[in-house]
């Protein structure tokens, strides 16, 4: 971990994560994001005259925070991440030892998998892709289709779906607490070495919350440095923010607003839809995810159908279906070829060169290691 990262965990020890009223999670609707975009919108490309926001009231919406946030009720330790960190990369939590949450998000792959879908257990196609674990420690409602509250309950998904590792949360807790390294790393991170299920998920979510993207060119731009993305880059943020209307739900430093939209895709996949079955806009509608690296995590959207960048902003132009439940926010933007590619080129300054991750030795049951 880098030491700016490290300094990021130690100042948000103790705090608390902050989420939206509850009446307003899961509805799709990012209030702070939706006004900010139809003023970026309404405006158009920055101009000099001063009737729309000004360039620097627009990167103000994209500056990082200072910290990590973790809930209260699961306070950050060295000796918590440190185990979520073994049992991240542990393929005893699957049913037949093969899988490790580590396998479908590998940190050599920005913590996905380069698939157009997951692959599951006994090597079975799953429906969706999968999507990074980067910087979910400011996120709400995990998984396409929302059905997760936090990383603790998000942990447990995986090991209990027979598709996925197997299902059988107890046979994996079981298999961890015959090690007694991990009885002792349980000891230390907890205060005793009883080994839970609900146990493990705190610590792999405390350990999902240190994977931070480093900043990346966009962000030094945002700090000051003109130099750190080119004039084209540049044009393209004014487009992201403005005529393109990506703003409108990539909002903020994660380029998310943790909301659910249907952006007319052609699947058939209900995602929010099937949580929320009574409200009609939510139909066919995934959570918005992080822009965060995303020159480097194609294939691209729920089902891995679009292959690249160019392709993604060229379905936001024309290549949508339209039916009921389509976002408001999905509309012609009339875009050229050359604006395209300037939004490409913007989303390449998102790329950051973040922390290279260690597989951690692993203990070995009936050792002492």
């Amino acid at each position: 971990m880098s030491r700016d990262k490290t300094d990021c965990v130690k100042q948000f020890r103790g705090r608390h994560m902050r989420r939206p009223p509850k009446f307003l999670r899961g509805l799709g609707i990012g209030l702070t994001a939706s006004l900010f975009a139809l003023v970026a919108h309404a405006a158009g490309p920055v101009a000099s005259s001063g009737t729309g926001p000004s360039l620097d009231q627009l990167k103000s919406e994209y500056k990082r925070p200072n910290a990590i946030p973790f809930p209260h009720d699961n306070l950050y330790s060295d000796a918590k991440a440190a185990l979520g960190q073994m049992l991240f990369f542990d393929p005893r939590l699957s049913v037949n030892g093969t899988m490790s949450c580590a396998t479908c998000h590998n940190p050599a792959l920005n913590w996905q998998d380069g698939l157009k879908v997951g692959v599951g257990h006994d090597e079975k196609q799953l429906a969706r892709a999968t999507p990074t674990i980067l910087d979910l420690a400011w996120a709400d409602l995990l998984m396409w289709d929302g059905r997760k509250n936090s990383l603790e309950d998000q942990a447990s998904g995986p090991v209990s779906t027979p598709a996925e590792m197997g299902g059988a949360l107890g046979a994996a807790v079981g298999r961890v607490s015959a090690v007694p390294a991990y009885r002792r790393a349980f000891k230390a991170a907890f205060g005793t070495d009883e080994v839970s299920f609900a146990r493990m998920a705190q610590a792999i979510a405390t350990f999902e919350r240190t994977q931070v993207s480093n900043k990346s060119p966009f962000d030094r731009w945002i700090d000051g440095d003109e130099t750190a993305i080119s004039d084209t880059a540049k044009r393209g943020f004014l487009l992201f923010t403005g005529k393109a209307n990506c703003a409108a739900c990539h909002s903020g430093w994660r380029m998310t607003d943790d909301g659910f939209h249907d952006i007319g895709l052609p699947s058939a996949d209900l995602g929010r839809g099937a949580q929320v079955p009574g409200v009609p806009v939510l139909q066919h509608a995934f959570k918005t995810p992080t822009l965060r690296n995303v020159a480097e995590r194609a294939p691209y959207m729920h089902d891995g159908s679009i292959a690249t960048l160019h392709d993604v902003v060229v379905h936001y132009d024309t290549g949508f279906v339209e039916r009921p439940s389509l976002s408001p926010e999905m509309h012609r933007l009339g875009l050229t070829e050359q604006e395209v590619q300037d939004l490409v080129m913007f989303l390449e300054t998102l790329t950051s060169r973040d922390d290279p991750v260690a597989v951690p030795e692993l203990p070995v049951k009936g050792t002492d290691q």
